[in-house]
């Protein structure tokens, strides 16, 4: 198996390297987060808003560009 790896990574190194590191992916998306909390102290975004906060004071119409 080895000598299998290592021929396909010198006969065609951008495939190989194109697997190798892809296959990092799934197990990043469990020891990410992890890390970025515990050793540089991550403590998330803020919500972001889902409403516009309307002003506390009567709303007086635009006048004047009538069609």
């Amino acid at each position: 198996m080895a000598g299998a790896l290592r021929r396909f990574a010198i006969e065609r190194p951008v495939i190989f390297w194109s697997f190798a590191i892809g296959s990092i992916g799934p197990a990043m998306v469990w020891t990410v987060p992890s890390i970025r909390r515990n050793y540089f102290g991550f403590k998330g975004y803020p919500e972001l808003p889902v409403t516009y906060p309307l002003p506390n004071r009567a709303r007086n119409p635009p006048s004047g560009y009538e069609d």
